[in-house]
């Protein structure tokens, strides 16, 4: 059983940064891949980032290619997402997500969550 706990939301300007943290306790073994998700009020639960258990191949959606960087930390069996020039349209509530299948853009496939994290972008 793996467990993850995110950190790091909040309230920033437009323009703003914020770096999301996810820690895992629990075996995740280095086949697994790791992704961030993200869901606004009244919509569907959004796709975001996946990486390998290695760190290598990350992945992007559009929205947020070349804004948010995912990386990986195997000594702290973590996972972050580093978001730049955040816009008002970024706010919602951040998931991370495990796969034992490796990585994958959908959430279907992603067999542990954490209990997300609030960022909200004023403008």
């Amino acid at each position: 059983q793996v467990q993850l706990v995110e950190s790091g939301g909040g309230l920033v300007q437009a323009g703003g940064s914020l770096r999301l943290s996810c820690a895992a306790s629990g075996h995740t073994a280095s086949n697994f891949g790791w992704g961030w998700f993200r869901q606004s009020p009244g919509k569907e639960r959004e796709f975001l980032a996946t990486v390998r258990s290695s760190g290598d191949r990350p992945y992007y959606a559009d929205p947020v290619k070349g804004r948010f960087t995912i990386s990986r930390d195997n000594d702290k069996n973590s996972v972050y997402l580093q978001m730049n020039s955040l816009k008002p349209e970024d706010t919602a509530i951040y998931y991370c997500a495990v796969s034992s299948w490796g990585t994958s853009r959908s959430e279907g496939n992603y067999h542990y969550w954490g209990q997300g994290t609030q960022v909200t972008v004023s403008s």
